[in-house]
């Protein structure tokens, strides 16, 4: 993922209002057209031998994977897709032509499901790739085909093939190298603000961010030639989050995906909260959502180090968590930014080079 192209999408904020993850289609494929039935009239030969054609060929629904299309909000205000039907096939051997494919841009990270078995049909994880989601029909073929020696003048055609239909449900797991998961107000938005080209909203109050984002970290000086990360940005978690209370589990999903999660922890303890109890909230909401993200590797960054309560609070979140990696943060006065940044280049490159992303 980290080498695929980035369009003018890939790093911007969506507005609030406009991100749709989860959306039904139905689509259908074209049908193919008819087989003609002709003979040829000519000057000196009124009854020619059969010259009909064979019908056009329907078009396909195709699924493309694009990484400059960042969420479903084109499927969600028009559900219904068709592919051309193929023409119909004519006299003096000539045929219909084929109708044209409908390609569908998908952003990467799409799973598609089929509504009638339940099963998941694809997973659009790579730009450039293509999926016939509806296979269109074949032409008919027309009368010429079936002169024979016992059949010199046949008076039939076949009519074209149905093409195949069906409704899908998408489902947007985003893709991106690491995930960022935390409390709301936990400084997520500052350190998105901070470490990437996004630029999130950013107020003293919960659920500022309303919807996934994704960010970019720009590398463009490493020597490993790592050029840039993606970032995962979901909505605060609140406790009974996998419950679907708050802004609900449905964003856990954008962080399946991630290779490295970052669990970012105010540790000024802002309205008496308990940074070690925090920790343990975030673990278990995401046990609940999956039980494989506890496998993921993780950082904690450690935010709000800039506060005074906060070096107490540090102390007895290490002796809890002694053997955490945690970097030391403060969005407010960029202590630990670069060494943050620093360390996720070296976990992600690591695991790149391992094959886990």
């Amino acid at each position: 993922m980290g080498n695929a192209p980035l369009g003018k999408a890939a790093g911007f904020c969506i507005l609030a209002g406009m991100f749709v993850d989860e959306c039904k289609i139905k689509v259908q494929a074209g049908d193919g057209g008819r087989g003609c039935v002709s003979f040829r009239r000519e000057k000196y030969e009124p009854w020619g031998g059969p010259n009909g054609g064979d019908g056009g060929r329907g078009g396909d629904v195709v699924l493309l994977g694009d990484s400059n299309t960042n969420n479903l909000i084109d499927y969600k205000y028009k559900p219904h897709w068709n592919a051309e039907r193929g023409e119909h096939g004519r006299g003096s051997d000539e045929h219909g032509a084929n109708g044209k494919d409908r390609v569908l841009k998908m952003p990467l990270g799409t799973v598609v499901i089929n509504e009638e078995s339940g099963l998941v049909a694809t997973e659009i994880i790579e730009h450039g790739q293509r999926f016939v989601i509806c296979k269109g029909g074949n032409g008919g073929w027309g009368n010429a085909r079936f002169k024979s020696s016992t059949n010199r003048a046949p008076k039939n055609a076949n009519p074209g093939q149905l093409g195949t239909r069906g409704e899908f449900r998408l489902v947007l797991k985003s893709i991106a190298d690491i995930g960022l998961v935390g409390f709301p107000n936990a400084g997520k938005s500052s350190l998105v603000g901070k470490i990437t080209n996004a630029r999130p909203k950013t107020a003293p109050y919960p659920f500022t961010t309303l919807h996934p984002q994704i960010g970019v970290i720009d590398y463009t000086d490493d020597v490993r030639r790592i050029r840039h990360l993606l970032l995962a940005d979901i909505p605060g978690l609140i406790a009974g989050a996998s419950e679907n209370r708050g802004l609900g589990h449905r964003f856990l999903r954008h962080i399946e995906r991630c290779a490295l999660l970052v669990l970012i922890i105010d540790l000024a303890g802002t309205d008496g909260r308990d940074p070690r109890a925090d920790y343990a909230t975030l673990l278990n909401e995401l046990k609940l959502h999956d039980p494989a993200l506890l496998d993921k590797p993780r950082l904690v960054a450690a935010n709000k180090m800039d506060v005074e309560a906060a070096p107490a609070n540090l102390a007895k979140f290490k002796r809890r968590y002694p053997k955490l990696a945690l970097v030391q943060i403060s969005c407010l006065t960029d202590k630990g930014i670069s060494t943050l940044k620093k360390e996720l280049l070296k976990r992600v490159g690591a695991l790149r080079r391992a094959g886990k992303k």
